[in-house]
């Protein structure tokens, strides 16, 4: 930090000693300032310049709290600890306060003669008369603080330069506490963006945000629930698109290691030459290409989660080095001999049977029992159809405002195949589906034509108004009926006074049309406080695994 002052200008006459002294403390200031931006580092330092040069008894630097009104000692020369804590001033009160509230320097030639002078800080020593200056520290015309400076009384003593000069000071003393506020502020910014980054992780992953509320998800959420806050390894089994992933962030982001890093290694993408790099890192010279040294993700997790995402890819070679780095917590980087000690909570996760594959050779043993301490089975879309209204909901909404279209309903026949369809591709199939069926869509509606051949059938048309008048006066009438089930979440009674019609009427419709007011049930509104809803999507780039 550089702090430039002007340099001190002198009568015609004036003492050519005096000259070089002052010229020599600015000098000594600027050094000091420029070693260093911390204000605390300075502070001192400057004082002790100050103090020195100009042969003071106490120097003091105040910094003025506009919240408080109040005047603190920031730092001082020649006081004690408990006298600094007794300088404490009010806007106006003492030399001190009426020096920042008017802004101008204040020279006291006899402190004894002066009833302005208060003394607080107790630092007269009995060695006689004081003469008391104090100037003032500005920042934009704002007086932010002041520089004071006590001395043995001498008559002959030019207190007018001695004022000029602590003014000078002062002002570098002012670009130093104007790059502390700067980097506080800016610190205290970062602080408060990164609180709100981890708050907002938090509140992605946990389980009270994941979309479903059939028995087989409660079972899910009680399962992370109860391994949350242990340091215990954790499976997940499932198929490939029900979300495992977010299942291991909603266990690591409860957990008691939710502020530590959560890193994310995908086995099956890593190149089998490679994993074991990427892994456990490696040492300059360890193979061709490695120009220098690299931490793996064992390293950068530590203290926090390794999530191994399709561990079941893992080549055998390397699995016995995973299974030392679970049991010992140590490993030695690719090409290297040092020992590396981690901490690190181990999740999985795979969509094959590694039971299976140890008895069959492919997976080690020892290893799939260390993995498979506590088990979390995620069960297939096809398994949990009362999720599936829920989910393509939320997707509705998620992808109508990212495109900008006012798509606010599925139709009836659509909710029909939704249900109908067997899901190979789990949750991430009905994202696509829906993501897909927003973009085509012309009203405010999606009609079957909208989704993917996989999902038409004969019954359904790909056209939307095919077949005679009452045909398609019953399709909306069965719509609106949907509609009414959903939002009122499956209640016949509610549903039928929305509707302005009797509840015998509506159930009449309702038996009619083959509808189930039960799959509606979870759906439309805010959730109710009994229910227990939790998300199983990808936030923004969250991949599915």
């Amino acid at each position: 930090m550089k702090a430039t002052a002007p340099s001190p200008s002198y009568p015609t006459k004036a003492d050519p000693v005096r000259i070089q002294r002052d010229m020599a403390l600015v000098q000594a200031v600027s050094l000091t300032m420029e070693r260093t931006a911390d204000l605390n580092e300075v502070l001192n330092p400057v004082l002790e310049s100050v103090n020195y040069h100009l042969n003071l008894r106490h120097a003091t630097i105040t910094l003025f709290n506009r919240k408080t009104n109040d005047i603190l000692i920031e730092a001082a020369v020649g006081l004690s600890s408990q006298q600094k804590s007794r300088g404490r001033y009010k806007l106006g009160e003492g030399v001190t306060g009426n020096v920042v509230l008017t802004g101008q320097p204040k020279i006291i030639p006899k402190t004894s003669e002066s009833t302005l002078f208060l003394n607080r800080t107790q630092r007269g020593d009995g060695s006689g008369e004081m003469s008391f200056l104090c100037v003032p520290i500005k920042s934009d015309n704002a007086v932010i603080g002041t520089l004071s400076a006590d001395r043995a009384y001498d008559p002959d003593a030019d207190l007018q330069e001695d004022a000029r000069v602590l003014q000078i000071i002062a002002s570098m003393i002012a670009q130093a506490v104007n790059l502390r506020r700067a980097a506080q502020e800016n610190s205290d910014r970062l602080a408060k963006e990164n609180e709100r980054l981890r708050a907002e992780l938090k509140e992605r992953f946990r389980p009270s945000n994941i979309i479903g509320n059939s028995h087989e998800m409660q079972i899910v959420y009680d399962q992370i629930a109860q391994v949350s806050k242990s340091p215990t390894s954790v499976l997940t089994l499932g198929e490939t698109g029900t979300g495992k992933e977010l299942v291991a962030a909603a266990i690591h982001y409860n957990s008691d290691r939710a502020d530590q890093p959560f890193v994310k290694a995908h086995c099956a993408a890593l190149p089998a030459n490679l994993i074991e790099s990427e892994l456990f890192g490696h040492v300059k010279g360890a193979f061709t290409g490695a120009t220098t040294d690299r931490m793996g993700r064992f390293e950068m997790a530590h203290g926090g989660t390794l999530f191994l995402d399709e561990i079941g890819e893992i080549p055998p070679h390397i699995q016995i080095k995973l299974l030392r780095v679970i049991q010992e917590r140590e490993f030695e980087r690719v090409g290297g001999t040092k020992t590396i000690k981690v901490n690190v909570r181990i999740l999985a996760a795979t969509n094959r049977d590694l039971l299976q594959m140890a008895q069959e050779g492919k997976f080690r043993e020892d290893l799939y029992y260390r993995l498979n301490v506590f088990p979390i089975y995620v069960p297939p879309l096809r398994k949990r159809k009362g999720d599936i209204l829920l989910l393509a909901d939320h997707f509705l909404e998620k992808y109508s405002k990212e495109s900008g279209k006012a798509v606010k309903r599925l139709s009836s026949a659509v909710i029909d195949m939704l249900y109908s369809y067997h899901w190979p591709g789990n949750v991430r199939e009905l994202e696509n589906t829906i993501e897909r069926a927003v973009l085509l869509a012309e009203g405010d509606a999606v009609h079957p034509h909208h989704l993917p051949p996989t999902l038409q059938t004969a019954e359904v048309s790909s056209k939307p108004n095919r077949g005679t008048l009452k045909d398609m006066v019953e399709a909306y009438e069965k719509d609106i009926i949907t509609d009414a089930l959903k939002s009122s979440r499956g209640n016949m009674a509610s549903a039928a006074r929305n509707l302005g019609t009797t509840q015998r009427i509506f159930g009449y419709k309702v038996h009619r049309y083959g509808i189930d007011p039960k799959k509606y049930a979870g759906c439309g509104g805010a959730a109710r406080s009994s229910d227990r809803v939790v998300t199983l999507l990808p936030p923004l780039t969250t991949a599915w695994g």
